[in-house]
């Protein structure tokens, strides 16, 4: 064969090879590596970038609950501080409801004394960080208590139940054990998030450890820690469809806007004094008119053109000098006489 057909025959093989479909075993396994890498981004790597982005302050809620647990586990090794523990955080089932309901949110932090506390410390803190950067604060406080809270209530029904009713009931002496633990709440928003985030790999680990535990061990936390799982799928099923009657609980924990007082009313402004009128210009006098002309005999300053024509006008003419009779001869005259 020469080598342009070699070449020809090798690209034609290499096309019938990417032509073949892949069989079932690795669609499974792209399968696989893609849910893995979907929920690694929205389990873990979102609420670290949220966690970056806030600081500290995202690990409020975790940092609350671990060292609750780590205090209320030093208290207790003591025999007065067991004592206080049991008071304050002690859960039973026989106990008064009020009682419980009362005691249900210290005991989140009470931890079981049968079980290694540093390995529930590790997954508590788990829990609540991812929980608090993935929910928030308010929802991921909501399901904890609720989640603990159906698996205590639970334990009553099954003790009121009876042992021989349904398969589920209890005998009273499980009345008397204590049901303390964060185990509940860890378990429950576990399952919230993974319902809420389409994350059927965490569902599984998480669900299918508690069938197992309540299989190989029965007993009265398993039948919680399954009751909690139920707990947390109904409301991942409600999320973001709460009725319009049921208050939203983020705004539980918010801090109520202090009302503003109100404002004093302005002073009226008094009416400006009103502006008297300005007093009249006072009229000016007519200026005296200058004398103009040189000075008669005697000092006299003879009078202007202005004014002999004034006088011209309006009065008779005065008589010259010749024409008035004189003095001397009119006394004269009247003596001769």
């Amino acid at each position: 064969m020469r080598p342009a057909e070699e070449r020809r025959g090798a690209a034609g093989e290499g096309r019938a090879v990417r032509d073949r479909a892949p069989g079932p075993p690795a669609r499974v396994g792209a399968f696989a590596l893609r849910t893995l890498r979907n929920e690694g981004r929205t389990i873990f790597v979102d609420p670290v970038r949220r966690l970056l982005r806030r600081g500290p302050a995202g690990l409020l809620l975790a940092g609350v609950a671990v060292g609750g647990v780590i205090f209320f586990h030093a208290l207790a090794q003591r025999p007065a501080g067991a004592d206080v523990v049991r008071a304050v955080g002690g859960v039973q089932g026989d106990l008064p409801l009020w009682l419980a309901l009362l005691r249900t949110p210290v005991s989140l932090y009470v931890p079981a004394l049968d079980l290694p506390v540093w390995a529930g410390i590790t997954q508590l803190f788990l829990a609540f960080a991812l929980a608090e950067n993935s929910l928030g604060r308010a929802r991921t406080l909501a399901v904890a208590y609720a989640t603990t809270l159906a698996g205590t209530l639970s334990a009553r029904v099954m003790i009121l139940a009876g042992p021989d009713r349904w398969g589920f009931g209890l005998p009273p002496e499980a009345g008397q054990v204590l049901d303390t633990g964060p185990s509940a709440a860890v378990v429950g928003l576990f399952t919230y998030i993974s319902v809420v985030r389409r994350a059927p790999v965490v569902f599984l680990l998480t669900g299918g450890s508690m069938v197992w535990e309540s299989i190989a061990k029965p007993n009265l936390a398993g039948r919680e820690h399954l009751v909690a799982v139920a707990a947390a799928i109904v409301l991942g099923l409600l999320h973001g469809r709460r009725p319009a009657w049921l208050p939203d609980p983020r705004s539980l924990l918010r801090r109520p806007k202090r009302p503003k007082w109100p404002k004093w009313p302005k002073r009226p402004k008094w009416p400006k004094r009103p502006k008297w009128p300005k007093r009249p210009k006072r009229p000016k006098w007519p200026k005296r008119p200058k004398r103009s002309g040189p000075a008669g005999p005697g000092g006299v300053a003879a009078p202007d053109a202005g004014a002999q024509a004034a006088s011209s006008v309006g009065a008779p003419a005065a008589p010259s000098a010749a024409e008035m009779p004189s003095v001397r001869a009119d006394a004269g005259l009247n003596v001769d006489i």
